[in-house]
């Protein structure tokens, strides 16, 4: 069987759209009807017309979209496809932490649960998070969550003395300093670029910090110049396909015995198989409960007016 053209062929007789994330295998990014960052992706499953939407993603990213699309039917490849950084920020810990903080407004990052989003007052992603941390008042306290990284690396940018969740994310943690200098002294030629979630002292390194999305746009508006790319190594897939003269070279990772560069495993388990087999039988569904999925969709609601 060939899985690309049954996807194909099903997607047209089911009236459905696949998201995908960068991150993402490349057989599977190539299928997508749209390949893109977080904000990216929660802005397509906002205004699509399709009455199946398959995420090629991970959870949360599932979640945001049958938030935003209740009446849809959103599907995963591969329900166990979590998110580390979501995981290092349970419900029931956030809501305390925010109760002791009843004046903070919270502003939390997209990488989260349902029950999380539905206890912020808006929702940011890497390529926005800048700009929603400015529309607050600067006499206002904040809070924010969950990623500690994203969170210090606003801070530095912002000079606003917000109260940061202790998370994170373990693929962007991974990315070994002394490596990456080893790496950028062999080439030297290479400008390295990164991803704001990765820890303080990678970011210094960096030529440029951004989202995925914004990553891509520098690469594409520097064709004459070389990478080391600090993000999750599925990017370069697009990069390359962006950009296929430009010369990219995965950031290090700490631990190297399977792969040099860092991979998310959860947003590798999504495979063509599981992509036909969820798009054949419907399944497995994504489904947030009324009062969670109300109560989360205002601050993702917010997040897109301002973007």
């Amino acid at each position: 069987m060939d899985l690309r053209e049954e996807i194909k062929r099903l997607k047209k007789d089911k009236n459905a759209i696949i998201l995908a994330h960068y991150y993402q295998r490349p057989e599977i990014q190539d299928i997508a009807d749209y390949v893109g960052d977080s904000l990216g992706l929660a802005q397509k499953a906002a205004e699509t017309e399709a009455d199946i939407i398959v995420f090629a993603g991970v959870h949360f990213m599932g979640e945001t979209a049958k938030i935003l699309n209740p009446s849809k039917t959103v599907i995963l490849p591969d329900l166990e496809a979590g998110c580390s950084l979501a995981e290092s920020c349970p419900p029931e810990a956030f809501s305390e932490f925010v109760k002791t903080h009843p004046n903070n407004t919270v502003i939390t990052y997209v990488n989260c649960s349902a029950e999380v989003k539905a206890l912020t007052d808006i929702v940011c992603t890497s390529s926005n998070a800048l700009k929603i941390v400015e529309s607050i008042p600067k006499d206002q306290p904040i809070i924010f969550a969950p990623d500690r990284n994203l969170g210090q690396y606003l801070i530095n940018k912002t000079g606003r003395d917000m109260l940061l969740w202790d998370g994170s994310c373990v693929v962007h943690e991974a990315f070994s300093i002394e490596k990456l200098i080893k790496l950028h002294k062999a080439y030297p030629d290479y400008k390295i670029i990164a991803h704001p979630e990765s820890e303080t002292h990678i970011l210094k390194t960096a030529s440029y910090i951004g989202s995925t999305a914004g990553m891509i746009n520098y690469v594409k508006t520097h064709p004459n110049e070389k990478f080391i790319v600090a993000t999750e190594a599925g990017i370069l897939h697009k990069m390359q396909q962006e950009m296929p003269q430009t010369e990219l070279i995965p950031a290090p990772a700490k631990d190297d015995n399977t792969c040099a560069c860092s991979e998310c495993s959860f947003m590798k388990l999504n495979t063509m198989q599981k992509l036909y087999d969820c798009l054949l039988n419907e399944s497995p569904q994504i489904d947030v409960a009324q009062d969670i999925r109300e109560k989360a969709l205002i601050p993702i609601q917010r997040m897109l007016e301002l973007s």
